[in-house]
C-alpha cells in the first residue's frame, strides 16, 4: 500500500504541546489520550471517535481539522480519547464480547479521572461521534460520569435508528462473520491482503456491487456501516486523499458491538443494556432513557441530513429529550452531509465547525464548576459495584 499520509501521524496539529496520557480501566484494559495544548484554558474539550476510527479523524493533516479549529477559536486545551473501540489499540482485532455498556462504565470514567488529574476542576466539554456518542451518552445518562459542562453528539445518541437494509445486516452479519466466514474481525483493508485470503475474496465480491468509486476500502465500509453507495459520507465532501486512505482511518473491528446496536433497534430504538443479568454492570440502568430528565448537561444533537448510517436518530433523540426537558438541548441538521463527513470533510471549517464552537462558547460562560466531592463519590460507588469491592 502506497500511503500519501503516514499512519497515525500527528502532523495535522501544528505548534501545540502534544503529550500521551495512558490510563487503565477497572476491567484492566490499557487505554490512552492525546493532549493537544497551546495554552491554559478554562474550558477543556475531550473529543471521542466512533467504532473503527480513532483520534486520527480529528487531526487529519490534509485539511483544517477539528483540533486545529478549536485551537484557533480559543479552546486551546483539547484531548482526543482512544478508548477500546479505537484502531490505535488492538482490542477490535479479536473475537471479543465487549459491549457499549463496558465502555460506558469502564472507559469514560477512567478517561475523565485521568484528564482531571491534569486539569483540576476546569469545565469539560465533550464532542462525540457514532458509537462513541452512543456509549458516552449512556455513561452520562446512566450516571457513570458527571460534571460535564456540555456535549455535542454527532449522528446518533440514545435512540439508534437505522435504514431497513442495515437492520437486516445487524441481524445476520455477526453470525455470518463469526461462524460462517469464520473471521475474528471485518477489515476495510482486506483488499490489501497478501495472497488469496477469505477476506480478500469477500472484499472483491463486495466491490462487484459498488460502482460509485474505485476504492475497495470505501466499498467495504459501506458493507460494514449503513445503507448506500457510499453509505458513510458524500464523496463530494472528501478530498481524494481522504477517500483513498479510508482503510487507515477506520480500521478493522470485531462484530459484537453490532449485536448491541441490533438489540437497541429491536428494543424500540432505545439505548438499553445488552445483558441485564451481567452483575458487573449492575450500576448501570437497563434503559438509559429512564432518568433522562434528571441529567442537566445540555446537548447539541447534530447530524447530516443525508445520514445513511443512523438516519434521523439524533432528530428523534432531540425530540424525546426536549419533551422531557423543554429547551435544555439543541438540534442542528447539516444540509449536504452524511454520517462521517461532518468531521472528515474538506470544508468542515466553513460548514460545520463554526456551529460547534458557537454552542461551546454558549456553554463556556457562567456554567458552575463541579464540586470536588460529589462526582468523585458517585464514581467510587459505581466502580465499587462494578468490581465487587468496598471501601
Amino acid at each position: 500500500m502506497n500511503r500519501q499520509i503516514p499512519l497515525f501521524t500527528l502532523e495535522g496539529v501544528k505548534d501545540a504541546d502534544i503529550s500521551v496520557h495512558e490510563f487503565t480501566t477497572a476491567d484492566q484494559l490499557g487505554l490512552s489520550m492525546l493532549r493537544f495544548k497551546k495554552a491554559a484554558c478554562d474550558d477543556v474539550v475531550m473529543v471521542v471517535h466512533g467504532l473503527t476510527t480513532s483520534s486520527d479523524m480529528f487531526i487529519m493533516p490534509e485539511h483544517k481539522n477539528l483540533v486545529t479549529y478549536l485551537h484557533e477559536q480559543g479552546f486551546t486545551d483539547v484531548w482526543t480519547l482512544d478508548y477500546r473501540m479505537s484502531n490505535r489499540h488492538s482490542y477490535n482485532l479479536k473475537r471479543h464480547r465487549f459491549t457499549m455498556d463496558d465502555i460506558a462504565l469502564f472507559d469514560f470514567p477512567a478517561a475523565l479521572r485521568a484528564l482531571r488529574a491534569q486539569i483540576g476542576d476546569r469545565r469539560v466539554h465533550v464532542i462525540c461521534h457514532c458509537l462513541g456518542s452512543v456509549s458516552f451518552m449512556m455513561s452520562l445518562f446512566g450516571g457513570a460520569v458527571d460534571g460535564i459542562s456540555s456535549v455535542i453528539a454527532n449522528s446518533v445518541a440514545l435512540t439508534p435508528r437505522v435504514p431497513a437494509w442495515s437492520s437486516v445486516k445487524l441481524r445476520i452479519a455477526p453470525f455470518l462473520i463469526d461462524y460462517v466466514v469464520n473471521q475474528p474481525y471485518v477489515d476495510p483493508l482486506w483488499s490489501e491482503d497478501r495472497g488469496l485470503t477469505v477476506g480478500k475474496m469477500l472484499s472483491k465480491a463486495v466491490s462487484m456491487f459498488h460502482h460509485e468509486c474505485d476504492v475497495p476500502a470505501c466499498h467495504m465500509l459501506s458493507l460494514m456501516w449503513g445503507t448506500g453507495w457510499p453509505a458513510l459520507y458524500e464523496h463530494s465532501n472528501l478530498l481524494d486523499v481522504t477517500h483513498a486512505r479510508g482503510g487507515d482511518l477506520y480500521g478493522g473491528t470485531s462484530v459484537n458491538y453490532f449485536r448491541h446496536v441490533h438489540k437497541m433497534v429491536q428494543a424500540g430504538n432505545r439505548a438499553v443494556k445488552y445483558d441485564p443479568s451481567d452483575t458487573r454492570l449492575s450500576a448501570l440502568p437497563d434503559d438509559y432513557l429512564k432518568n433522562a430528565a434528571a441529567i442537566e448537561t445540555p446537548v447539541l444533537f447534530m447530524t447530516g441530513k443525508n445520514n445513511r448510517v443512523f438516519a434521523d436518530s439524533n432528530i428523534v433523540c432531540h425530540k424525546v429529550l426536549n419533551e422531557l426537558a423543554p429547551g435544555r438541548h439543541q438540534l442542528q441538521v447539516f444540509e449536504g452531509y452524511g454520517h462521517q463527513d461532518p468531521f472528515m470533510g474538506k470544508n468542515n471549517h466553513i460548514d460545520i465547525f463554526p456551529r460547534l464552537v458557537e454552542f461551546l462558547r454558549e456553554k463556556s460562560h457562567g456554567y458552575p464548576k463541579i464540586s470536588d466531592t460529589a462526582p468523585k463519590q458517585r464514581e467510587r460507588a459505581l466502580l465499587a459495584t462494578a468490581t465487587g469491592t468496598t471501601n
